[in-house]
């Protein structure tokens, strides 16, 4: 157990010690999702358990009752709950060495904080942000994909007040990664990582240069089977083609193949390029 710094006063000591309760039984149940077969965790939903933790927040929630609506300073409210997880991360420690009961308790005391009564500074909103973000690799790394997906959603949305459009893209790279993992079905991790690897889910356009140059080594190399001419020439056109099509005339020395190749190339072409300029256009114009 990492020590916690002491809280800085007795309605914030007395508001721990209740989160800390909650936490530490939500924890057990989370150890019983923990202690499943390998097999049957990684075919099991969280969600389950993300309504349970919904539900506890809620019982914290309701006895809430802070002395005035607003904190003064721009400290968090529950910091010495968060404390020991964000000085393991801040170290340069290894994630998986934390403990789980301390990640679900400044879990739990950030959705508190995040959902309760009292009115956050935009300096507290960023601090908030920056400690729900900090604990989604850790929670990732106890086997709580789902978990870290609500944070790293609520680390957006408060990094999207503050008007950090990098830190709010990061957020939501994480968040399509954290979500495709918390997928019960292997197939469907699998096939996440496709979007992942072409463009990041749509945050890393630039990705996409390496499947417009793959593509362009096939269709190319393709032709220059099908083709009585030069091989410059041949590049030349698949380079052409790619962006815009060729007519007849320009495809005259290609044998039987060659034609359809190169009208498959400029339909993938069109479709390749105009979903890299969308995502280019959403990432420069943030529409």
């Amino acid at each position: 157990m990492l020590e916690k710094s002491a809280p800085s006063s007795p309605f914030v000591a007395a508001m721990s010690t209740r989160i800390e309760r909650h936490a530490d039984a939500y924890a057990e149940e989370v150890a019983v999702f923990a202690d499943l077969p390998h097999r049957q965790r990684r075919h099991t939903s969280e969600l389950p358990l993300l309504d349970t933790l919904t539900r506890h927040v809620e019982a914290v929630l309701a006895t809430y009752d802070p002395p005035g609506i607003r904190r003064a300073g721009d400290s968090l409210v529950f910091g010495n709950l968060y404390t020991p997880v964000l000085s393991q991360t801040a170290s340069g420690a290894d994630v998986s060495v934390i403990d789980t009961a301390e990640l679900l308790t400044a879990l739990m005391a950030a959705e508190v904080e995040f959902r309760g009564p009292l009115r956050l500074s935009r300096t507290q909103n960023r601090q908030l942000a920056e400690t729900y973000e900090r604990l989604g690799k850790p929670l990732i790394r106890a086997g709580l994909p789902a978990h870290a997906a609500l944070a790293f959603r609520r680390a957006g949305s408060l990094y999207r007040i503050d008007e950090d459009s990098d830190a709010e893209d990061r957020c939501g790279l994480a968040l399509s990664r954290a979500r495709r993992l918390a997928q019960p079905a292997a197939w469907k991790r699998a096939g996440g990582l496709v979007p992942d690897l072409i463009c990041g889910y749509g945050y890393r356009p630039f990705r996409m240069l390496w499947l417009i140059g793959l593509q362009l080594f096939i269709f190319t190399a393709a032709v220059a089977l099908r083709a009585d001419q030069p091989i410059a020439v041949t590049i030349y056109q698949g380079m052409t083609n790619y962006l815009n099509p060729l007519g007849i005339g320009d495809t005259q020395d290609l044998r039987v193949g060659g034609r359809a190749v190169f009208a498959l190339e400029a339909y993938t072409g069109t479709f390749t390029m105009s979903v890299f300029f969308a995502l280019l256009v959403r990432r420069w114009f943030r529409l």
